[in-house]
Formats: C-alpha cells, structure tokens, sequence
C-alpha cells in the first residue's frame, strides 16, 4: 500500500472527510498545512491536496510541492485551482449549475475517453459525475479521465510534466462530503482512496 499524506486546512469540510474512518484507514499522516513548508516527506508516496486551500499557503509550497513530485511522488490535485501552482496549468473559469440534473432531460455533459484506465475498476462514470467547477486545458500527452462535450478536462493524469505523477481535477468530493452534501461524492472517495492506495496508477 502507498503512505498517503493528507494536507488539513483546519476547515470542518476536510476534518469530517480527513477523519471518517473508512478514509482515515487510508491516511498515513494528516498534514496541517501551515506546517507543511516544514514538515518531511520523507517516506510518503502521495501527497493529497483537497479543494479549497489557501491560495496563498499554496504558492508558499509550490516549490515544495514541486519537488515532491520530481522526486517521484504523486501529487493529488483536487476543486478548481486559479492560482498556478500546477505544473504546466491552464484552468478555465466556468459558471456552476449545481441542478442540472433537475432540468428537463438532463444531461451532464461529461465525457470518459478511456474507461480502461485502472481508477475505473474502481469508480464509475455515476461515481464521477455531481456538477464541475471550470476546466483545465493540460499539456500535450497528459491522459484525460473525465471531460466535457467540448474538450475541456475534469480530471487528469500527468506523467510528462515532472518526473512524478499528477492527478488533478475541478471535482471537490472532500469539500462536499465533508459539508454533508452530494451522495456521489461519497461513493467517489469510497473508490478513489483503495485506488490510490493500492491501484494501478
């Protein structure tokens, strides 16, 4: 199994999410993130950043971050992220319909452009799909895993722009999970944290 860090922002959102036992199982250390710029990664194989950090911690550890992943490590990169401390990051604001699927003959909108990818022997295409915050446009070579009718990425896997391994995606499953809203954000984290543990990746 890989040793899974888990950044906390002291937020209630990431203490439910962080401290939920089938989760918790997952997580080696849980990281409170004014002591990450000090604190070793000596040992860890994932460092998970949920959604909604402090856009101003997260430029303080860029190059921490940064480094993590050259090392070989692998980054998780989760919510829709405007400042850039993404290697190579290209996010799109887009506006959020949060009840789309109260509309007439709803439709999400999201595309899976390679259900053979390991994670989805985990999770499925519902497990993935609650409503999204923008997109990003990655680098040539990334590998898309959930995107829109019009190109734009949800989640990715990048292997080209460090050394290590970045998986970065607008979804928020943390945030609303913790916040006691949005079923398949539960059924996402259900299947996403065996997968980073144990999968293939």
């Amino acid at each position: 199994m890989r040793k899974i860090a888990a950044v906390y922002s002291g937020s209630s959102q990431h203490h439910r999410t962080f401290n939920e036992p089938k989760y918790k199982k997952y997580i080696s250390e849980l990281i409170y993130f004014p002591d990450l710029e000090n604190t070793s990664l000596d040992g860890i194989d994932v460092l998970f950043l949920p959604s909604q950090l402090h856009e101003g911690l997260l430029n303080k550890n860029k190059q921490k971050i940064n480094d993590f992943a050259e090392s070989g490590g692998i980054v998780v990169a989760m919510g829709p992220q405007p400042c850039e401390w993404i290697p190579n990051q290209n996010w799109e604001f887009r506006p959020t319909n949060f009840w789309w699927w109260l509309e007439k003959d709803a439709k999400s909108g999201l595309v899976f452009p390679d259900k053979e990818y390991g994670m989805f022997k985990y999770l499925s295409e519902a497990d993935c799909t609650w409503h999204q915050h923008g997109v990003y446009w990655p680098p040539e070579g990334t590998r898309p895993l959930v995107t829109t009718e019009d190109g734009g990425v949800v989640m990715y896997i990048d292997q080209v722009s460090t050394k290590g391994t970045w998986i970065v995606t607008t979804l928020d499953p943390d945030f609303h999970y913790g916040s006691y809203f949005m079923p398949a954000t539960e059924r996402f984290l259900d299947g996403f944290f065996p997968w980073l543990s144990e999968g293939e990746i």
